[in-house]
């Protein structure tokens, strides 16, 4: 197992939980590194040759290409075991969660209570009025059961604990020590883009567990920094994670298409892959309430997944949708952001979609440009 940072609301795994663990992590790694290169191979050896074959020219879009390539028995094989790792996985991590969860719930609220830095203490706020929608209560997002939302008892905290080591495992380490990556990717981005800035309130919309959120904190130290997510569980356990770790953070249950937050009360708004969980309606609204939520001059920076910039990486990005309830995230595919910004609000002269990765060397991978990170940027 690569090397995860131990804090207070992290669940102990005994050593066959462990070992259950590590061989799901290492399965899929197989299933990246070995067999899903596979079906690059049968797009371009199989699929398309019959596909010309039949109709005198190769396919031009995902709707024609996902009937042809979904019937290939080697697409259906490393389909399968995906899938099947997936529910893997979070079997895995629910396990020791379900085991703890008591003991692991009084903590959350013995940690809410621990003073920070100087004095300064995280908040939690929920509001059990907020509505949930819809793209989040049709489907268990990911596969996780009961997905960020459901409380399975009073005070539940099982959703974050469950997902703090399950997108470790989800990911295979590569998220960092800290669950950390997307937040220093994109505080990173503000640094060389927008040197001279130094945020006092930042909003981190569907922060979840607080894994990007922390980054921004502990980055501007003197800043107020805010979380907000409409689950509850992942809420309670994203605060008594910041407070474990130190940081002070403010997370409130709210819907980041009406926050219910003062309008022109945040310098910098940020998201972290969250645009695409939400709709097509939705995502508009986002834009619309992170305009209002700026203050003049201020900065929005949504960080999404590039969608692949060709046929056969459209397509299978999008087997996350199909298989692994990412619902919306297919319609992400061929979405104009900047247009999206400019619908919410935004000046197009001020917005723009820019791609970045640290440090990414596209001539040592295996696959395109496409897997650099995709940040929308608006300016108020």
């Amino acid at each position: 197992m690569s090397a995860f940072t131990k804090h207070e609301m992290l669940a102990d795994a005994t050593h066959d939980e462990r070992a259950r663990q590590s061989f799901v992590k290492s399965f899929r790694g197989h299933l990246s590194g070995k067999v899903m290169p596979g079906t690059y191979q049968v797009y371009a050896k199989r699929v398309v040759p019959a596909f010309e074959a039949k109709h005198g020219r190769a396919p031009k879009d995902e709707r024609e290409l996902r009937p042809a390539m979904t019937q290939d028995s080697y697409y259906q094989f490393w389909s399968a075991m995906q899938r099947r790792s997936q529910e893997m996985l979070w079997e895995s991590v629910i396990d020791p969660a379900e085991r703890q969860l008591p003991q692991l719930i009084e903590r959350s609220k013995q940690l809410a209570q621990r003073k920070l830095r100087q004095g300064k203490r995280g908040s939690l706020r929920l509001n059990p009025d907020v509505t949930l929608p819809r793209y989040h209560a049709a489907a268990d997002i990911h596969l996780q059961p009961g997905g960020y939302h459901t409380d399975f008892t009073a005070d539940d905290v099982a959703a974050g604990v469950v997902y703090d080591k399950g997108i470790n495992l989800y990911m295979g380490g590569a998220l960092g020590p800290e669950n950390n990556a997307m937040g220093d990717l994109l505080v990173t981005f503000f640094r060389e883009k927008y040197a001279d800035r130094k945020p006092q309130r930042i909003l981190d919309m569907g922060c979840a567990i607080g894994n990007s959120t922390l980054v921004w904190a502990r980055a501007f130290p003197a800043a107020e920094v805010h979380g907000i997510d409409v689950g509850a569980p992942v809420l309670r356990y994203a605060h008594a994670r910041a407070q474990s770790m130190g940081v002070p953070v403010h997370f409130t249950q709210a819907n980041a298409e009406s926050t219910g937050f003062p309008a022109g009360g945040f310098d910098l708004i940020i998201s972290h892959i969250m645009l695409h969980e939400t709709s097509k309606s939705a995502i508009v609204n986002v834009m619309r309430e992170s305009l209002r939520l700026l203050a003049p001059g201020g900065l929005m920076l949504h960080l999404e997944i590039p969608r692949g910039d060709n046929l056969m990486e459209q397509f299978m990005h999008n087997w996350e949708s199909y298989n692994n309830n990412e619902t919306f995230a297919r319609y992400m595919t061929g979405l104009d952001l900047k247009a999206v910004a400019v619908q919410g609000g935004f000046d197009p002269v001020k917005t723009y979609v820019d791609h970045f990765s640290p440090g990414y060397d596209v001539e040592k991978t295996n696959y395109s440009e496409s897997f650099i990170w995709k940040i929308l940027v608006g300016e108020k």
